[in-house]
């Protein structure tokens, strides 16, 4: 394999390591022994440190849901069920791993680290609302991401301390998060319909100017 195939092969079993080791040099160890890979070979695929680990991961999840949920899977569903159901693939990709997953969310937010976890969150939300079939290229294409990770990042810390069985308090809040999100939406275009009779401050200045007869 390429270091950029090493690197993503080894990352679920290095959070499989992260749950006991963090994301340390230990994990990494680990994951190489289980693979068969020399460990030095798998240091060199993981230059960045822990936060390379951490995004390599995510990236494998990101790649397992285009695959398990492409858009054509989806064009049938209203768009809360297709944002529902991409966010619970992700959560119940790492249930099991929820200890890697608390020590990776701490790692993302050390300032040093703040950029980097920024675009990964970025690229994850991007990843939905793609596979969602998303094709906005205004504002919205911006509005909608940052809304997804916002509601990703809240359900994640929620999911941490679910002890509900089967995690039902996590997909009850996820479920009103988006129900919130859609009903502001469906208000927002409202307010923005082309048509709408919107307020003119130049028609308003001229009628200061010279009232109506």
């Amino acid at each position: 394999m390429t270091l950029d195939e090493l690197r993503l092969h080894l990352a679920p079993l290095i959070a499989d390591a992260a749950v006991f080791d963090g994301w340390s040099d230990a994990a990494l160890a680990m994951a190489a022994q289980q693979a068969g890979v020399d460990a030095d070979v798998a240091r060199l695929a993981y230059d960045g440190g822990a936060m390379d680990m951490i995004a390599a991961w995510i990236e494998t999840i990101d790649t397992a849901m285009a695959v398990a949920l492409p858009p054509e899977k989806l064009a049938q569903m209203k768009i809360r069920e297709r944002i529902r159901i991409l966010v619970q693939f992700r959560l119940d990709a790492v249930a099991g791993r929820e200890e890697a997953l608390r020590r990776a969310m701490a790692i993302m937010a050390m300032p040093q680290n703040a950029a980097a976890a920024l675009r990964t969150g970025w690229h994850s939300a991007d990843v939905m609302w793609r596979l969602a079939g998303d094709t906005a290229t205004d504002y919205n294409h911006y509005t909608k991401r940052a809304t997804l990770a916002a509601i990703y990042g809240a359900t994640l810390a929620v999911f941490l301390d679910d002890a509900s069985e089967g995690k039902v308090d996590t997909r009850a809040f996820l479920d009103r998060r988006i129900d919130g999100v859609m009903r502001f939406e469906k208000a927002k275009a409202k307010w923005l319909k082309p048509d709408r009779d919107r307020f003119s401050v130049t028609r308003f200045l001229g009628r200061l100017r010279y009232p109506a007869r």
